[in-house]
């Protein structure tokens, strides 16, 4: 099966001490129903386990979900993480992100943001564009 073949891999994960998945579990089971391979790394990962996770799962993508105010500075790190790595894997974020930072995380990476409320729809085609 070459790549073109195969699901769309994405790793969803949690990072630093923000302890709640509930949405990341959704959107997990969104992009699952949606065909795509999911890795749930689940809470309170590091920018370090979520490069290793994304080179050992050969991910297309991975998502983030942020609660706790702590987006600005490390979704930019996730995305320089990978790129230290030599990876070139889009980073989506999702959760608690105020409009005006969205911008801010555009510039410094981040493919796409994803607020509370978004649609199945809205998941999934931030994930396959």
């Amino acid at each position: 099966m070459t790549s073109a073949e195969r699901p769309l891999r994405v790793l969803v994960a949690k990072v630093g001490l923000d302890g709640h998945d509930r949405g990341l579990r959704i959107v997990a089971r969104i992009l699952r129903d949606a065909g795509c391979e999911v890795i749930y790394a689940g809470l309170r990962q590091s920018t370090d386990s979520i490069t290793a996770t994304s080179i050992e799962e050969d991910v297309d993508l991975v998502g983030v979900s942020m609660h706790n105010g702590a987006h600005l500075p490390l979704a930019p790190a996730v995305v320089d993480a990978l790129r230290a790595a030599g990876l070139d894997t889009p980073v989506v974020v999702g959760g608690i992100v105020p409009p005006a930072d969205i911008p801010l995380l555009l510039a410094a990476g981040v493919a796409a943001v994803l607020g509370p409320g978004a649609s199945n729809e809205e998941v999934v085609t931030a994930v396959r564009t």
